[in-house]
């Protein structure tokens, strides 16, 4: 009777002792995942600090624009300042000042900041569609009627890359005329000064409708260089900022899917889009598509083509000028 006695005293014992042990373990646990938890949150959210975005007057930049102007930033918890640019070599000078934090460029333009010590990350693809354009008294109706012929386009960026890869495929040569502003290079179209051109939405749908001569589309052959890219130290001191960037942009992508383009157009219009661009999306035969990576195949060709323009001398790898991690898919 008394070893009956100690031994339930002894199992009582233990399971007193493993009951507040349990209890113990239970409540350091939950006290644990809070801590992890509130620490995950607390990592997790943008600075809310002010960036700049460096954009230029062309379907690249709309959804950036829409983001800010209907208040998908804001609701992401980031504060961007976008800076509009009339010309791809005044945002090229505004980089190299350190005036942005991002930009829309092109590969070979984040290949040759790369050259020069000046570390932009490429972290997206845009919405691009490049036109090819004639004059419309040259009675050039096909691409490959440029062989010899004149074409105005800025050069070393993704318009000669571009021009290039269809005269390539079509097997011609072409001459380049330099016209520094866009006006200048429409107005020499239209007057039959140049035999062609590329350009981009507005610029191109607007010479369409004065007469000028649709040869090919970017979008339509597949070539595409276009980046969103964010400097290295943005990269790696708010890495949040930058997600939370593209969930925006992403949502107004699919408002620009969702909506007519004609209850956005007056926002566009403040940005100086003339009343064409509303037209050109609203008619667009296609959605458009959320901030994507580089094709590494597109990516090292656009590569190979800088180095052999002489922009650059050594040869860049697809890991060295991108990082594609801050798109959420």
């Amino acid at each position: 009777m008394k070893n009956r006695l100690i031994t339930f005293m002894m199992l009582v014992a233990m399971l007193l002792l493993a009951s507040c042990g349990n209890g113990n373990t239970t409540e350091n646990t939950k006290d644990t995942t809070e801590t992890e938890n509130e620490s995950k949150n607390t990592a997790a959210k943008p600075s809310g600090e002010e960036f700049s975005v460096g954009i230029l007057a062309a379907e690249s930049g709309i959804p950036i624009i829409l983001a800010k102007e209907k208040g998908f930033f804001e609701e992401e918890g980031v504060n961007v300042s976008i800076k509009p640019f009339s010309n791809p070599m005044d945002r090229n000078v505004a980089v190299q000042a350190g005036q942005l934090d991002a930009t829309i460029g092109d590969v070979m333009t984040n290949a040759s900041f790369k050259e020069n010590g000046i570390n932009m990350v490429i972290t997206s693809d845009i919405s691009e569609d490049f036109k090819i354009l004639s004059s419309p008294n040259s009675g050039i109706t096909e691409m490959k009627q440029l062989d010899g012929k004149q074409v105005s386009l800025v050069p070393n960026f993704i318009l000669e890359y571009i021009m290039d890869e269809f005269a390539k495929e079509e097997n011609f040569s072409y001459e380049i005329k330099e016209i520094a502003s866009f006006s200048g290079r429409a107005e020499a179209l239209l007057q039959d000064q140049i035999d062609g051109v590329i350009f981009t939405e507005p610029q191109a749908g607007l010479l369409v409708q004065q007469g000028a001569h649709l040869l090919g589309s970017s979008k339509e052959a597949g070539i595409k260089g276009g980046t969103i890219s964010f400097t290295e130290e943005f990269l790696k001191e708010k890495p949040e900022d930058i997600k939370a960037f593209y969930r925006a942009y992403n949502k107004a992508v699919d408002y620009m899917n969702e909506t007519d383009a004609s209850e956005y157009s007056d926002i566009l219009a403040d940005y100086q889009f003339p009343e064409a661009m509303s037209t050109y999306l609203t008619n667009l035969p296609y959605d458009l598509e959320h901030a994507n990576a580089i094709d590494q195949e597109q990516f090292d060709s656009i590569i190979t083509w800088t180095k052999e323009k002489g922009q650059i001398k050594n040869t860049y790898s697809y890991e060295d000028l991108t990082d594609f991690s801050f798109i959420e898919k």
